[in-house]
């Protein structure tokens, strides 16, 4: 017999939603990360440089906006977007100089 106490159907269905959610999420940055990398494989063979402020104020504002209508918290939006778009200008940089 085990000690812990039993959970809930109803938590382990919400377990379940959130789980196949997570992985969602991570097929989706795996997908949104290819598209980048040709981005910056580009922008490297165009001598254009890895960040576009102009671009990221505009998908910003566009992200945020999408979160308010969806009940999302408009700052953790662009917070998470902030982290996105840090990691793909460093993806841009490290192939201009010759890396992948």
């Amino acid at each position: 017999m085990s000690d812990e106490p039993e959970v809930p159907a109803e938590l382990t269905r919400l377990r379940s939603s959130i789980d196949n959610i997570d992985a969602a999420l991570v097929h989706l940055l795996a997908e949104r990360f290819k598209c980048t990398q040709q981005v910056g494989k580009l922008k490297a063979e165009q001598h254009l440089p890895a960040a576009d402020p102009a671009r990221e104020e505009r998908q910003i504002a566009r992200l945020r906006a999408l979160a308010d209508d969806a009940g999302l918290d408009p700052v953790f939006a662009e917070s998470f977007l902030g982290f996105i778009i840090a990691e793909v200008i460093h993806h841009h940089e490290r192939i201009a100089n010759g890396g992948e």
